[in-house]
């Protein structure tokens, strides 16, 4: 029994608390400081398992919860939250190292997906303290599952998928122009007019990795296999034939749809190349995966006893609370730049709209230096336009997702050329039931280059010297055809005059 001393009105007053109360008690204590520290990565994880654009993520929580009930209501996880924590120096490693990481993540890169992963990792070498040291390790691809299930396939496609997509287009025209069909170009491949055959992010194979891959961490938790040195080797290869698997698919789609001229039969079997591309890579994976023994026969490991000691408890409890006081999240320096002087054309009527309290917070907190909004009008077209100049990419975004936060529909994105050097990214939206009824263009745009591509303004930000980019996002009042001769003019004159801007800035 416990004896604690209390001061009262009469003296001292000796209150006997239960070992098991007062393991109970720290434990919690020791939680609640944990998620007390953890507190910011709660709103981004709101979002991801909410919205409904990030309903692939919400599934894939969805099972991988489904199979950690399983696997605890067989006994395999049973963490024992009534027993004071135990030393275990891989767990207590990588709870107080992950959390070390969050910090200095939070305070110089302010990346929600890793903050999140660190998380994850971290949550999961405390809760070792309370688990049987075999099971803990063994439970390890539990934690990559949950922590997998964050829109890390998003991430790829954005930062990946760029030099992966250009090595398959380059390794596409190659190959053809072996077999004698040298009229098709890396340019030719990633931009096609009419969408179907374009090798864009959905289409770069990065999105079946991360998908494989935790079909891979899944099986290898349900067959029982280590995470050795043997499992990297078979995760490699599995890697290697969604790769391949993914240049066959697109060398099919490129000869039926660009060589062949059979756009419709190419969108036909878009699907299923790629369908049947990944399932038959899984299999593979499977069998390769069994080549290795499970971890029940690889060795018969003596269960040690760990050491509980009482000084444990208090000094996770100091080292949370001494690392939620020194969290300091990244500053906020956005907007500190006056804008650029935009001259638009005569014929273009531009009249400023200001922008909303959140979308100034949300600007200033990822580092645009200035952002202005515009309802316009041009011969007839009507619509508004914000224009968001920056130096670095956390500031810009795929407009395609505002669009969605204000309840419209994507019906179609694609790629359309307003000439050579000007490709611009042409959007059509509806509201769910009724497909069509809006359209909008969006562009990346800095002195010396223009981009419709994401992927491709992040990529800019690796030269030693960052040039100042601008984000023009469209939306017009109605449905309109980007061939149209008045649309063209009006995408031409814009660009006209935001390089004109871009030149006379600071």
């Amino acid at each position: 029994m416990s004896m604690i001393k209390i001061q009262t009105q009469f003296g001292l007053k000796r209150v006997t608390v239960r070992p098991l109360t007062a393991r109970l008690i720290a434990n919690v204590a020791i939680i609640g400081l944990w998620l007390w520290l953890y507190q910011p990565v709660f709103d981004y994880l709101a979002v991801i398992f909410s919205r409904e654009d990030f309903r692939t993520n919400q599934l894939v929580l969805v099972g991988v919860i489904g199979l950690i009930i399983f696997q605890m209501r067989r006994g395999l996880m049973r963490p024992r939250f009534e027993a004071a924590p135990q030393l275990y120096p891989p767990a207590l490693t990588l709870a107080l190292g992950g959390s070390i990481l969050y910090l200095l993540v939070e305070r110089f890169l302010d990346i929600n997906t890793i903050s999140a992963s660190l998380f994850g990792l971290a949550s999961y070498g405390l809760l070792g303290l309370w688990l049987e040291s075999r099971r803990w390790r063994q439970g390890l691809p539990a934690a990559l599952l949950l922590i997998g299930a964050l829109p890390f396939g998003e991430h790829m496609q954005t930062f990946v998928g760029y030099p992966l997509r250009i090595l398959t287009a380059a390794i596409v025209r190659d190959g053809l122009a072996a077999t004698g069909i040298a009229s098709v170009g890396v340019d030719t491949i990633l931009i096609l007019e009419n969408g179907v055959s374009q090798i864009d992010l959905p289409c770069s194979g990065v999105k079946s990795l991360w998908t494989g891959m935790l079909f891979l961490i899944a099986a290898t938790w349900i067959e029982h296999r280590p995470l050795n040195l043997r499992w990297l080797v078979v995760a490699g290869l599995f890697g290697g034939l969604l790769l391949v698997a993914n240049l066959v698919r697109v060398t099919i789609l490129v000869l039926v749809g660009q060589v062949a001229g059979w756009p419709l039969a190419a969108e036909m079997i878009h699907v299923p190349l790629g369908v049947l591309g990944f399932v038959a890579a899984c299999a593979a994976a499977v069998m390769l995966l069994r080549w290795q023994l499970p971890v029940t026969l690889q060795f018969q490991e003596r269960v040690k006893s760990l050491q509980r000691p009482t000084w444990l408890a208090p000094v996770l409890l100091a080292a949370i609370l001494a690392l939620g006081l020194i969290y300091a999240p990244r500053p906020q320096n956005g907007l500190t730049q006056r804008p650029l002087a935009w001259h638009f054309p005569p014929f273009l009527a531009a009249e400023s709209r200001p922008l909303k309290p959140d979308e100034i917070d949300w600007l200033t907190r990822d580092g645009a230096e200035a952002a202005e909004r515009y309802d316009f009008q041009w011969r007839g077209l009507t619509g508004s336009m914000i224009l968001i100049s920056s130096r670095t990419w956390r500031a810009h975004h795929r407009p395609e997702r505002c669009f969605e936060v204000y309840g419209l529909s994507l019906d179609d994105s694609r790629t359309h050329l307003v000439s050579p050097d000007f490709p611009l990214r042409f959007v059509s939206l509806g509201n769910g039931r009724d497909r069509s009824l809006l359209s909008a263009s969006y562009w990346f745009q800095s002195a010396g280059r223009t981009t419709d591509d994401y992927a491709s303004r992040i990529w800019a930000d690796l030269a030693p010297k960052r040039q100042r980019w601008v984000l023009v996002s469209i939306l017009f009042d109605g449905v309109y055809d980007p061939h149209d001769a008045n649309v063209h003019a009006f995408y031409a004159e814009l660009h006209q005059a935001v390089a004109r801007g871009l030149e006379g800035g600071p």
